[in-house]
């Protein structure tokens, strides 16, 4: 099984993990990418259940819709409608990328190359993982791509 990966500078612990500068860490060691593993798939477990929510209203699987009420009340609830299934349709778009981009981060610890910056090539802190799990950029790149966009 593999540890943390270190430059020349890390020195080895009796236990077999390597401790060093943060800055000199290659990549996570197993131990700290099942943690990340657990936090992602709890986050897709609850994203793919609301998923399923909005999907069952943007459908009307409940069949709460104005289909026997009055003529005049059915025209006005129509446009309602319509904006809802818009709104709900664009939150179901959002939440389906959002399960692909958790997806990925799974596919990235699998291949032991979660959390390290794709642009800069450092890893990314933790506490930025532990927020948006998905993160493939250091807030440095992230900045840096901002800054350039403006």
């Amino acid at each position: 099984m593999a540890k943390a990966k270190t430059v020349a500078k890390g020195k080895p612990t009796p236990k077999g993990k390597t401790v060093s500068k943060k800055e000199d860490q290659i990549r996570y060691s197993d131990e700290e990418l099942d943690e990340f593993r657990e936090l992602i798939q709890k986050k897709l477990d609850k994203a793919k259940k609301e998923l399923e929510i909005l999907t069952d209203a943007f459908s009307h699987k409940d069949g709460n819709n104005t289909d026997d009420t009055s003529p005049t009340f059915k025209l006005m609830e129509d446009g309602a409608e319509i904006t809802s299934k818009e709104e709900i349709g664009q939150l179901a778009a959002r939440q389906k990328k959002f399960i692909d981009n958790l997806e990925l981060a799974l596919l990235r610890i699998q291949n032991k190359t979660y959390g390290i910056c794709r642009v800069t090539g450092k890893l990314i802190p933790r506490e930025r993982l532990r927020a948006v799990p998905h993160a493939t950029l250091s807030m440095e790149a992230k900045m840096a791509q901002k800054s350039s966009n403006d």
